[in-house]
């Protein structure tokens, strides 16, 4: 070995080290990782409007959600949909109603600045649905202009062709509140009482109230809210009570013990808005749980109160394991073991929502967070089963008996056309997304080629089977799902690497001979892609424009999905992009900071396309770490 190569080495040896060190340094005693959550402002603002409805916002530190909010002002005024998107309208909006909530008045220059970038945009009546939904509820828009939600809805069969167990579960779990509220149509009075009609760009007295038209047959839906909006006029409304006490009923049955709904705060905050609606008293153990969960989703330091769309402790803690073992450090090690056994307990053996579409499945599965037996999800149980396969814990058959059940629990989620979704089955009704309440085209949860990945690379890394037709069928929808450029759609990450790496992982796991052609049209897209820096980077604007697929400044997370699918395909195929690889090797080490770990301000992580992003503050550590230890196994000393 030459000692150029020989520096090389060591150096990445070096680098695996100071990672391992620093990951090693953030366990929680209890045994599990977890670090913040970062999606927009909006999560925020809505939780400052959600304590003035109740009247419980002394209970926050005002002075420093107002700090937050004002860090996160642009230089064009407005505020942020994901890093360095130059501002997006309904963000802008919600921030500037939260400020003005929290006393600043619109003469304040950031005010003055937000008030001119969210009027060349349009103003309040071009945001979205649930913008102007928030801003009903005190009386700054107009509940004309808002959909009408019969709550009937909510008695609908399961076995009709319209019913809330169609939607997927986030917007179940956020939609059945909702049917509550707009029933009521509450407008609550604040402290301060604020107005926004400096943010109407046609000016207040010419705002029309009415739901834009599409021009073709989605204006159906408009037909018909037209006739339900006619129907509350006269207080003609079937089974109305007996709707609101359904979905009452489905909100109080749902509620964790920890007072969570559903895992994510877009439910938490609707669920308790329903409550509102609904009379309840802020001394209610059922409130006081439920305001008390949404202060566990908040960040605060010395100067900032902010509040996290949900958390991710499951997750974060079996990549991590996944992260330290594949980089060398043994399976046995008391902190993997630690990590193990808490991932053990964290097992969802209860029926959730899944079970109405799925009859044949028992639990076993895990979800995201802390604490959500309803909503246990495909993805997470994967990457489970996998951290714990390679973890060595003192209870062994414990273990196996725990992944035998999850196993059984994947397979029986598995959808018509091949593939898995994350949290339901041929939860695929695409019309939905059309309706005039689903303007953030997240109302169903089909299956997608990088979850199927998933479940696929756990077959193959554990050594686990299911029935071979079932297999079979995966692995066609997965191949019919490349993209003629070579590439596969990241549905839950950013987006097209994200896609790639995992169907290139899964593929090389299982007969990777059959697959020749495909990997190497997959591997060939990553190496097409890389940056001239060695390292690879997307857009969030990919979703919204497909031209721009693998295009975007360089990150740890996207560097490190392309080099975990490209040794993938180097390793099955005997063809590695040794130069690729070698150049994105050198640019993670080289990016890496004394301290053993990674930056990266761009946002990889998919909430809903084109609507909702996440940075996920522990991507930018254990991807690289996966990275790095697995050139490390196929380059030794």
């Amino acid at each position: 070995m030459r000692t150029q190569d020989r520096v090389q080495v060591n150096s990445i040896a070096e680098a695996i080290a100071a990672s391992q060190k620093y990951l090693l340094s953030l366990q929680n005693p209890a045994g599990y990782w977890w670090a913040e959550l970062e999606s927009n402002v909006t999560i925020t603002a809505e939780v400052v409007l959600l304590h003035k409805i109740w009247g419980t916002d002394k209970t926050l530190p005002l002075h420093k959600v107002e700090a937050y909010l004002r860090s996160q002002q642009k230089q064009h005024g407005g505020w942020e949909l994901f890093y360095g998107d130059g501002g997006e309208l309904s963000t802008s909006v919600e921030a500037y109603m939260a400020l003005k909530l929290l006393g600043v008045p619109a003469t304040d220059p950031a005010m003055i600045q937000a008030r001119d970038f969210i009027l060349q945009r349009g103003g309040i009546s071009k945001t979205r649905i649930f913008t102007k939904f928030h801003l009903a509820l005190i009386g700054c828009y107009n509940w004309r202009g808002l959909p009408s939600l019969p709550a009937w809805v909510m008695l609908l069969p399961n076995q009709f062709p319209v019913n809330i167990y169609e939607m997927s579960s986030w917007a179940r779990s956020s939609t059945v509140p909702l049917l509550i509220v707009f029933d009521q149509k509450p407008v609550y009075q604040v402290n301060p009482t604020i107005t926004l009609d400096e943010l109407y760009a046609e000016g207040v007295e010419n705002v029309r109230y009415e739901l834009p038209r599409s021009g073709d047959w989605t204006d159906l839906f408009l037909t018909l809210d037209e006739g339900f909006k006619l129907a509350e006029s006269f207080n003609f409304i079937p089974f109305r009570e007996e709707g609101i006490k359904a979905a009452e009923k489905w909100i109080i049955e749902r509620q964790e013990a920890t007072g969570d709904w559903g895992g994510i705060i877009p439910a938490m905050l609707n669920s308790m808005l329903a409550l509102r609606a609904l009379g309840y008293d802020t001394n209610d153990p059922i409130v006081e749980r439920g305001l008390q969960a949404i202060d566990n989703f908040a960040i605060e330091t010395a100067d900032c109160y902010r509040v996290q769309p949900c958390v991710s402790p499951v997750w974060d803690t079996a990549w991590v394991i996944r992260a330290l073992i594949d980089s060398g450090i043994a399976p046995d090690h008391p902190a993997i073991v630690k990590a193990g056994e808490w991932l053990l307990q964290k097992q969802i053996l209860d029926y959730g929502d899944w079970n109405v579409k799925n009859r044949q499945g028992k639990p076993g599965a895990w979800a995201f967070e802390f604490e959500n037996r309803f909503y246990p999800d495909v993805d997470d149980t994967a990457v489970v089963v996998m951290a714990l396969h390679a973890a060595k814990l003192p209870h062994e058959q414990l273990k196996q008996k725990a992944c035998d059940r999850a196993l059984q629990w994947v397979a029986s989620m598995q959808c018509k056309p091949g593939g898995w979704a994350a949290f339901d089955i041929d939860n695929d009704q695409d019309w939905l997304n059309s309706v005039p309440y689903g303007d953030l085209k997240a109302m169903i949860d089909p299956n997608t080629a990088d979850v199927t990945a998933r479940v696929i690379e756990m077959l193959g890394a554990c050594n686990l089977s299911i029935d071979s037709h079932d297999l079979e069928r995966a692995l066609t929808y997965l191949l019919n799902e490349q993209e003629k450029e070579g590439c596969w759609f990241g549905r839950w990450g950013v987006n097209y690497i994200y896609g790639t790496s995992g169907v290139l992982c899964a593929l090389t796991l299982i007969n990777p001979q059959n697959y020749q052609r495909h990997i190497q049209q997959g591997a060939t897209w990553l190496v097409g892609c890389q940056n001239p820096d060695g390292g690879w980077g997307e857009t969030c604007f990919s979703y919204n424009d497909p031209s721009l697929k693998g295009q975007g400044d360089s990150t740890p997370s996207q560097t490190a999905w392309a080099l975990i699918g490209l040794i993938a395909a180097g390793e099955a195929t005997g063809n590695f992009a040794h130069d690729a690889i070698e150049r994105g090797i050198h640019h993670l080490v080289s990016t890496q900071q004394p301290d053993g770990s990674w930056f990266e301000a761009y946002f990889t992580g998919t909430g809903f396309p084109c609507h909702f992003y996440l940075k996920y503050h522990y991507y930018q550590q254990y991807f690289p770490l996966i990275a790095l230890g697995r050139y490390q196994a196929i380059n030794p000393l």
